[in-house]
């Protein structure tokens, strides 16, 4: 019987560029920033990675439809490279195939890497998504955009629950204003300015309930790792590793928009996703054992929602949550220690990874002025598509003694 891959995986190395507006470089000096980091933080040799795999989701803007640009880049030894895509999971699925691969024994050392150079596509935010999803299911969206769809998502949610607007445009609000107060202490983020709340409360409204300051932009960014087996890492000397304690992947299967019991106020996938992984990892209570996370927050509803989409607050309560404090830096769960979407940036290829590198520093004490005391697990959540059609990734890692 299948048991997951609980401590069967290492990682030994990860890597982050600086996030933000890289007019000066391209993908491929995007794509060496990060792995020149990586490879350095685990100390091996180029020659012994057996195989990678590439995320990166708007060919049209980046590096092409193929795994050469990535393996011609980083002048990797002739070895398998995949490119795969998952819209804004790209990152995840990519750390995703190279610790199965390990897990599996197929491989010893492999890397996962994922890059965006999406500031050059000449938008504040995603291309079109008509042209990027054409239909599902032959159902066509020619004029979705995501600010519009998740901006449903926040109707939906305080109709769900009968919940003021006013109060949650407030919570919304302290979502963003935290995530700016976390990017100021990361010097990789993009976005390194505080706002108030009052200032994101009166900004200009780009899709009602959703203002300018509820919304992440994009970024040109990469970001990897090198994962092996726990007992390889021990033979090269490592001590107090990291270990993947979960990994779990949802995909929508059309039901949210056909009609269900579904009401727009909730990702059934995350939903899904997380239980799957705390069964996975052996976490009974995730209120009480998550340590930290790095959630999708490419919305502030969607950041909102999550918290109880992974079980963390009760439904309906995660707006009492957020303005008590449960989420910020110092609270009991912080969430968005880096800045997030929002702040550190989101270079679609390149999220999930950045995702767990920040909780990867955090676990090895590596913080600095963001540093979380005694961090136990660390929680990412790579979501992509729209609230109703979507595919969510959960990961947790921790030191392999744990």
């Amino acid at each position: 019987m299948a048991t997951g891959i609980k401590d069967k995986v290492a990682i030994i190395g990860m890597g982050c560029t600086k996030f933000g507006e890289r007019w000066d470089v391209g993908a491929e000096e995007l794509m060496v920033e990060a792995f020149q980091e990586c490879l350095a933080d685990a100390g091996i040799e180029k020659n012994e990675i057996q195989a990678a795999w590439f995320g990166t989701c708007f060919d049209e803007v980046n590096v092409g439809k193929s795994a050469l640009p990535a393996s011609m880049t980083l002048r990797l030894p002739n070895i398998s490279v995949t490119r795969v895509e998952n819209f804004c999971a790209s990152g995840t699925e990519a750390f995703r195939g190279a610790v199965y691969a390990v897990a599996s024994g197929a491989y010893d050392i492999c890397l996962a890497i994922g890059a965006e150079k999406l500031k050059d596509i000449g938008y504040g935010g995603l291309p079109e998504f008509s042209s990027a999803m054409g239909t599902l299911n032959g159902l066509w969206f020619p004029n979705a955009t995501a600010p519009g769809c998740f901006a449903m998502l926040a109707s939906g949610y305080a109709a769900k629950y009968g919940i003021d607007m006013k109060d949650l445009k407030n919570a919304m609000a302290h979502v963003s204003a935290k995530s700016h107060a976390n990017g100021v202490l990361n010097p990789k983020a993009h976005l390194r300015k505080a706002v108030t709340e009052d200032k994101i409360l009166n900004a200009p409204m780009v899709a009602y309930p959703l203002g300018l300051f509820d919304c992440c932009g994009v970024s040109d960014g990469a970001a990897c790792a090198i994962v092996t087996t726990p007992e390889i890492a021990k033979s090269m000397g490592k001590k107090d590793f990291i270990t993947v304690k979960a990994l779990q992947l949802s995909l929508s299967n059309g039901e949210e928009i056909q009609y269900s019991a579904w009401e727009g106020d909730h990702f059934v996938t995350t939903s899904k996703a997380s239980a799957e992984a705390y069964k996975e990892a052996g976490i009974k209570n995730p209120r009480e054992e998550i340590s930290m996370m790095e959630v999708h927050d490419c919305f502030s509803i969607t950041e909102l929602v999550t918290m109880e989409d992974l079980h963390i607050s009760e439904r309906g309560k995660a707006p009492k949550d957020i303005m008590d404090g449960f989420f910020d830096l110092d609270g009991k769960i912080p969430c968005q220690v880096d800045g997030g979407l929002k702040c550190f940036g989101h270079p679609i290829g390149a999220s999930g990874l950045r995702m767990l590198y920040e909780m990867y520093l955090q676990l090895h004490g590596r913080g600095d002025q963001r540093q979380i005391k005694d961090p136990k697990y660390g929680l990412t959540h790579n979501l992509g598509g729209f609230p109703m059609m979507n595919v969510c990734s959960v990961a947790i890692i921790g030191k392999h003694d744990v």
